[in-house]
């Protein structure tokens, strides 16, 4: 057994007991000699898919400093699930990238995000480089990063516009960006593994898992309705679909094929949330908007529906071990 998990059935041992549900000679049985007791010790880090960011996932959670982790986002589920038997240290944060995670501050912006207004907190000061939080202790660490590191955020407002000025016609976001993404391909990939190096090199013994990005946009982009602000506004048909095949199908693939090279663990919400993109009656992601009345923005994030399902996900790879 993995020494993280280990230590994870010796906490449930010792819950058990305190509820006496078992003897006490089944407990000595289960903790072996020589193995360290404790909460299992993990660091969630990650951008805006791992914090929660928007609205439908609920409100903010301690410390306010401009990251917006919610209390629905799947870190903080897991915690409410696992209770005692982790010890948490949520570092993930609204607008991150890799280099954010390992090497460089983030100056958060906290929420709603612009263009739908500024956070009244705002200025925040710069957070510290996520990987801070994992010591050599660390037991478990998880990462949902990579998105921000292509311009995601940008790329979907050029989508927005541009697909507006050509009346829904044609592919002009791609005609503007696709030539770029090679450059920026290359570029994750280095600071992937990077980031994957120095979490290995500051917890030796850490389990590291990493969380894909989900069925964004369905495989018929035909199921969009254009100028729906509720799904991608603006966006045409053809950028939508160059987005998911040149965009989002290829950021996982980079996750998946450094998650293997490091002999990590990979969470791929791909293929689970294929039926419920943004587009999908039953949308397990909100489009440019979550609501019009009242006005809650979302700018292409998971609901709470779609926190909880990754929460699932990655709870399972953490007992699963």
């Amino acid at each position: 057994m993995p020494p993280f998990l280990s230590r994870l059935a010796i906490v449930a041992t010792a819950a058990a007991l305190a509820a006496g549900l078992i003897t006490p000679t089944t407990a000595q049985a289960t903790a072996r000699p020589g193995t360290r007791t404790g909460a299992l010790r993990w660091a969630a880090l990650g951008d805006s898919y791992t914090a929660g960011v928007i609205e439908a996932t609920g409100d903010e959670t301690a410390p306010l400093d401009g990251c917006a982790r919610t209390v629905g986002s799947y870190p903080e589920i897991i915690r409410r699930d696992l209770g005692s038997l982790v010890d948490l240290r949520n570092a993930a944060c609204g607008g991150a990238a890799t280099e954010n995670v390992y090497a460089t501050k983030l100056s958060p912006i906290g929420r709603p995000l612009p263009p739908l207004g500024t956070d009244p907190n705002a200025p925040y000061p710069p957070v510290p480089p996520q990987i801070d939080t994992v010591t050599p202790d660390t037991d478990l660490v998880t990462v949902g990063i990579g998105g921000n590191d292509l311009g995601f955020g940008g790329i979907l407002k050029d989508c927005v516009e541009l697909g507006a000025t050509h009346l829904g016609q044609g592919t002009p976001c791609k005609d503007k960006h696709d030539a770029g993404l090679p450059d920026l391909m290359r570029r994750l990939n280095a600071d992937y593994g990077t980031m994957l190096d120095a979490l290995h090199a500051k917890a030796r013994s850490a389990r590291v898992i990493t969380v894909g990005y989900p069925h964004l946009i369905p495989e018929s982009a035909g199921l969009c309705r254009f100028g729906n602000l509720l799904q991608f506004g603006t966006f045409t048909t053809g950028d939508l679909s160059w987005a998911r095949t040149a965009i989002l199908e290829p950021l996982n693939g980079i996750i998946a094929a450094q998650t293997a090279h490091h002999q990590d663990t990979f969470v791929d919400l791909y293929p689970s949330t294929a039926g419920h993109s943004v587009c999908d009656a039953d949308h397990w992601l909100d489009g440019v908007l979550t609501s019009v009345i009242p006005l809650e923005y979302a700018v292409v994030h998971p609901n709470a529906a779609g926190q909880a399902h990754t929460a699932t996900l990655v709870e399972d790879a953490v007992l699963g071990g």
